[in-house]
């Protein structure tokens, strides 16, 4: 698999029907790994393992409803309250982060109401903070703050 700007991290991976799956422990189960797949499982333990975001807080994949339609994301991350705090949309590396990628992740904001809202192809990541309906770029991701206002 590609390498990413993410720390390394232990994993596990098997073949199944020729197929590679890896273990993930957020979900405690495995999952197909493909390029994207790749490209979340980095970002989770990143977030866990390095930035100090509750494992358990964390939902991976989880189906919501935008605009009529139903949708999944890829990350979120909860405040200690069950509240949204951090989106994340991940591609797989070789897709160039657009606007349409901002547009997407926007656009499943508007159920979530994550006040972090991020992109991450694995190799660029890019982060802001909505406050007051604007979007302002953060340096990178934060570190876990998910008990601000508890």
């Amino acid at each position: 698999m590609n390498v990413l700007d993410f720390p390394a991290f232990d994993y596990r991976v098997k073949k199944i029907d020729g197929r590679l799956y890896i273990f993930d422990r957020t979900r405690k189960r495995y999952v197909m790994l493909t390029p994207e797949e790749w490209v979340r499982q980095h970002l989770i333990r990143f977030l866990a393992d390095h930035r100090g975001y509750p494992e358990t807080l964390i939902a991976v994949e989880q189906e919501i409803e935008v605009c009529g339609l139903r949708k999944r994301f890829d990350v979120v991350c909860h405040d200690r309250r069950g509240v949204p705090y951090l989106i994340v949309e991940c591609k797989a590396p070789d897709v160039p982060l657009t606007r349409a990628t901002f547009d997407q992740v926007f656009r499943y904001n508007l159920s979530v109401e994550a006040r972090l809202v991020a992109i991450t192809n694995g190799r660029v990541h890019l982060c802001g903070e909505v406050v007051g309906g604007a979007f302002h770029l953060l340096p990178g991701i934060p570190f876990y703050a998910g008990d601000e206002g508890a």
